[in-house]
């Protein structure tokens, strides 16, 4: 009867472990990250503005990256759109390592952004500005083509701003199309700006403070259209932001920065309740 229980139980284990073999064998891989930072210090003189900063995010998300004045944030920013070059460290995009990559390199691969600042051509219209973001996706043709604008030139032209004009329609600006960009209010500035990007078709869309000085019909403006650039296009999102309850409401992923360090990461629940948060933002864990 003891031998066999025992045959039987070396039957079970043999079975189970020939199950885990073929589990393993046909399970999906790990989704491979789209954005890896990987121990990336930056320094300007003795301003240390990163300090061996490690993340990575997945396609995608909605990665929030926050933290007090002076945390490194946009530092951040600028070493992933390749306008600062890192000491330290490198950073792959699609599992290849784009360190040394300029920025209209990095834009090539799929990376596009808008700035603290805005940052449009004032005398330009609305949908020039915007059309300046397919500049990236347009091929050169012949010169005679282009001077005629005919042919070939004038077909992609058009194909360029249909596009143009759905990005229009999606952030509801349609109304300024031919406005210059300089004499729109600031908020329908930001929201320019946002179209250029998107205009370049971005698998990795950064978003630096989208809705500074802002009211909060304008806020709740860029917040939905936000997700839904996330959800119907399928873009990936870095964004910092300042407003808290934004953040916290849209975000799937937040990184806490303070001093160019990383404090915390996690969901938006784990960050708003870690202690380092807290202290980093109030000076008290109570």
């Amino acid at each position: 009867m003891a031998e066999q229980r025992a045959r039987d139980g070396t039957k079970i284990v043999e079975e189970l472990d020939t199950l885990d073999v073929k589990r393993r064998a046909t399970a999906k891989p790990a989704t491979e990250a789209l954005l890896r930072m990987e121990n990336v210090s930056v320094s300007f003189g003795g301003i240390q503005a990163l300090r061996g900063l490690s993340f990575h995010v997945q396609p995608g998300e909605i990665f929030s990256i926050i933290g007090p004045n002076g945390a490194g944030k946009t530092s951040a920013v600028n070493v992933i759109s390749g306008f600062y070059r890192p000491d330290r460290g490198r950073i792959l995009f699609q599992g290849k390592d784009r360190t040394a990559l300029k920025a209209y390199e990095v834009a090539e691969l799929g990376i596009a952004r808008t700035f603290q600042n805005v940052a449009l051509f004032r005398g330009m219209s609305v949908l020039d500005n915007i059309m300046t973001g397919r500049l990236l996706k347009m091929k050169k043709s012949n010169f005679l083509w282009d001077a005629l604008y005919w042919g070939p030139s004038l077909k992609q032209e058009i194909e360029h701003r249909a596009f143009v004009e759905r990005i229009i329609d999606f952030l509801e600006i349609q109304s300024i199309r031919k406005l210059p960009a300089g004499r729109l209010p600031y908020g329908l500035q930001k929201r320019v700006e946002l179209a250029r990007a998107l205009a370049a078709e971005p698998k990795l869309l950064l978003l630096d403070e989208p809705m500074a000085g802002m009211n909060v019909e304008e806020k709740e403006d860029i917040a939905r259209f936000i997700l839904d650039i996330n959800d119907e296009w399928g873009t990936t999102i870095i964004l910092i932001e300042h407003d808290m309850g934004v953040v916290m409401d849209i975000s799937t992923h937040v990184l806490v920065l303070d001093h160019g360090e990383k404090i915390a990461e996690g969901s938006p629940g784990e960050v708003r309740s870690d202690p380092a948060v807290v202290r980093a933002y109030l000076g008290t864990e109570s």
